[in-house]
């Protein structure tokens, strides 16, 4: 399964389903007529003093052109299978059910099929005695030698005039030459990296990217190689003729495989290019005149004049149609970074710093250690990742960076020391330890007091508890113990304890072992847990030779 279809054959009638769920439209409810209408309209209500406006074509394009029916645009729209336009019937069908008193306008894409079929529709139409007036809209520019050239995401701003024409009660005439006029004043280029994949059917082959791709899949004008979005916009901008003369509209259109991303990028190249002040309103970026997954772009460009932007602006309902945006400079501020005294510039206790430089040689002489631990549950670096922190801790105290006379400043020191000297997850852990026990210690809670408020505060950010098979495990149990008066040794001898009861855990609730196998956790030891069993068993021992 490449792509999230039922049966390739119901596809137009299930998006168009789709559509109607959330959406204030109705349904045709024959097969041989799909069309989508406003649900608010009668053509013999509405349609006696405003216009009606009918597009459709081929399916594969959406949201066009079912996206775009709702108050202040299209009245229906008429869908055919996916890239082939709807029948004459489907057409004439559309004109009967919303075409009043007032007329209706038929909008185009210029293609063979579509101005067949509903041009032969409007002529059936006028015969029965409806008012019927037609526009074609060819607004690429990739073929500019063609007689006939292709309807591409210029016919969205075609829609919008008329339908804004047509919402403030324009008659017919002033309706059709309105959309006349937007119809050869629009230009549109794309580009793709890819070809669409038609429903039912194994990928398309050709993988190189083109300039002037169409919507059914057409060859491009041209094979180009860009190499970057900037590149691509230059391109593209050069085949619309490079303009300069603003101000302009422009459209940003994904062809349906573009990720967000790409098009924001896509977009600041576009607006970069062109000059902000020559851009009056950006449409987009946004799919809306698709070629089912067609991984590429296309820049739509219109004149800037008063009626556009009137039109443009005018209050929609459609639910495809995206805001237009007045386009500006970026606005920038400048961040507040954090301020702390210079490490070390509080007071400095030798015999402090002597303990302090023994636990951080005894992680530092356990990295290999820890490492093969690791290595049977982890990516085999925890050992690397503690003996970073130790080595920073030893260099501070080499350059006198430690305050190790005052309690709280050193908690402080040591946990900005851990955030930024080691590596994963278990640097920030640390680092919340000792900035939280810092908190408390200012506050002139004793360190068995201050590290319990800083695991409350891990736990809090990690999620781990005891028992899932963490340095949490070693190290709860030894603050406890102090916690409730007893010695340094009893806590290390708790510490052990943890850490040692992690080999029987064969599930871990948090870390990288808790993504393996159960059975490669029975007997080994977390490397965390050991760790900290290690660390208090050398503050025990050399809390005895003092």
């Amino acid at each position: 399964m490449h792509h999230f279809y039922n049966q390739s054959e119901h596809l137009v009638s299930e998006l168009l389903e789709g559509l109607a769920m959330s959406t204030h439209v109705t349904l045709s409810d024959h097969r041989d007529a799909r069309i989508v209408m406003r649900s608010d309209w009668h053509p013999e209500r509405e349609g006696r003093q405003q216009v009606a406006l009918i597009s459709g074509g081929g399916s594969g394009h959406e949201p066009t052109h079912a996206g775009f029916v709702g108050r202040g645009m299209l009245t229906a729209a008429v869908a055919g299978d996916v890239f082939a336009s709807p029948g004459v019937e489907a057409i004439l069908a559309g004109i009967r059910a919303c075409c009043g008193a007032a007329g209706c306008l038929l909008i185009i894409k210029n293609y063979t099929g579509d101005r067949l079929n509903f041009g032969l529709a409007a002529e059936r139409a006028r015969e029965e005695g409806f008012q019927v007036e037609t526009v074609i809209v060819a607004d690429d520019v990739a073929l500019p030698d063609t007689p006939q050239p292709r309807g591409l995401a210029g016919t969205l701003l075609v829609h919008k005039m008329a339908g804004s024409c047509a919402e403030r009660g324009d008659d017919l005439g002033t309706v059709h030459q309105a959309a006349r006029v937007m119809a050869s004043r629009v230009r549109s280029m794309g580009m793709a990296l890819s070809s669409a994949t038609l429903p039912g059917q194994e990928a398309s082959s050709r993988k190189t990217p083109e300039l002037g791709l169409g919507i059914h899949n057409e060859p491009g004008v041209r094979q180009v190689n860009p190499d970057s979005a900037d590149d691509a916009v230059m391109q593209v901008l050069e085949a619309l003729g490079r303009p300069d003369n603003g101000p302009w509209v422009a459209m940003l259109n994904n062809l349906g495989g573009c990720a967000p991303q790409e098009m924001q990028i896509l977009k600041r190249a576009c607006l970069e290019q062109l000059g902000l002040s020559n851009v009056a309103l950006m449409m987009g970026p946004a799919a809306l005149m698709t070629s089912l997954d067609m991984h590429g772009f296309s820049i739509t460009l219109a004149p800037a004049d008063e009626a556009t932007l009137e039109a443009l602006l005018a209050p929609v309902e459609a639910p495809a149609w995206p805001t237009p945006q007045k386009v500006h400079e970026i606005e920038t501020f400048s961040p507040r970074f954090s301020q702390r005294p210079s490490p070390g510039e509080g007071r400095h206790d030798e015999t402090r710093g002597h303990l302090i430089a023994h636990l951080a040689t005894t992680l530092k002489d356990s990295e290999k250690a820890l490492d093969e631990l690791d290595a049977k549950v982890g990516d085999g670096d925890a050992g690397a990742t503690f003996a970073a922190g130790a080595r920073a801790v030893l260099k501070a105290l080499d350059e006198g960076q430690l305050s190790t006379g005052e309690d709280a400043r050193l908690a402080s020191e040591l946990g900005h020391l851990f955030a930024t000297a080691m590596g994963g997850s278990s640097g920030v852990l640390l680092s919340i330890l000792m900035t939280s026990a810092a908190q408390r210690l200012e506050d002139d809670a004793d360190w068995a007091d201050a590290l319990q408020a800083g695991i409350e505060r891990m736990q809090h950010y990690g999620g781990a508890q005891q028992g899932d098979r963490t340095m949490l495990d070693a190290m709860i149990p030894a603050i406890e113990t102090l916690t409730d008066g007893q010695s340094l040794e009893a806590a290390a001898k708790a510490a052990r304890s943890g850490a040692d009861e992690t080999a029987s855990m064969r599930k871990a609730g948090a870390g990288r072992s808790s993504l393996v196998p159960e059975q490669a956790l029975e007997g080994v030891v977390d490397p965390g847990a050991e760790a900290v069993a290690r660390l208090f068993e050398a503050l025990a021992d050399r809390n005895s030779h003092r």
